[in-house]
């Protein structure tokens, strides 16, 4: 086992690569959330799923609430 100043150097080298790995990760998983949130902007009128576009909104909805009517937004989709 390490001891003295080599430990003190090993822990120090430690630190600077975590510190290196978090840099170059940054906020990407955050950014990458927020962006797939600003995404989802079509919201299903009975589920209140959220969808990226009209075409998998129509598709969610024909599919998952075949009883129901459709919206008078998707009918011209």
């Amino acid at each position: 086992m390490a001891r003295g100043q080599q430990k003190l150097q090993s822990q120090a080298k430690a630190q600077e690569k975590l510190a290196k790995q978090k840099k170059q990760q940054g906020h990407s998983a955050n950014d990458q959330k927020k962006a797939a949130q600003k995404a989802l902007v079509f919201v299903c009128a009975v589920c209140k799923a959220q969808m990226p576009d009209p075409k998998t909104y129509k598709q969610h909805f024909e599919n998952k609430h075949p009883k129901n009517d459709l919206p008078a937004d998707l009918k011209d989709v």
